[in-house]
């Protein structure tokens, strides 16, 4: 419930608040044309990186491999793009960070690292991290099914 209320009362004032302080002192129309100019700015970068991340994610699949880092940059791009075309200094500093591909592959490895994907084990639900998991010595992580069997035959 902090979470929501933070995000839907305190945030706007602060965005207002500062949007009002800065008019103040560069001007309205200036600060008017600072907000679109971040925007566009804001969009450019986004769409670029989006485009090398699923490049990026494109090259993985065709080795063969799980884009995990990709899509999980793919999310935090959107938000980064959401957040980069809402009026606001405090959004777009946000934004910026997520788009960044520097800052935003330390949040895609925080992100990751709180990720836990639900299975099924021996019939009960198990909670586990497929991002922790100890590769083997080749270097490769294999995920599997496996079903029981007896082998005495029933008449």
């Amino acid at each position: 419930m902090g979470k929501l209320f933070f995000l839907f009362v305190l945030m706007p004032i602060a965005e207002i608040s500062l949007l009002l302080n800065v008019g103040e002192r560069i001007g309205g129309w200036n600060t008017v044309a600072l907000v679109i100019l971040t925007a566009a700015a804001g969009a450019y970068l986004v769409r670029q990186q989006g485009i090398e991340t699923f490049f990026t994610a494109q090259q993985k699949m065709q080795q063969g491999q799980l884009p995990g880092q990709e899509m999980a940059e793919g999310l935090l791009l959107v938000v980064a793009g959401v957040l980069l075309v809402t009026p606001g200094f405090i959004t777009d500093g946000i934004g910026f960070l997520l788009a960044f591909p520097l800052s935003r592959k330390y949040f895609v490895k925080a992100l990751m690292a709180r990720m836990v994907v639900q299975t099924v084990r021996h019939g009960q639900p198990h909670q586990s991290n497929p991002f922790n998991q100890a590769p083997t010595q080749d270097g490769d992580v294999f995920e599997g099914e496996y079903r029981r069997t007896d082998h005495n035959k029933l008449d």
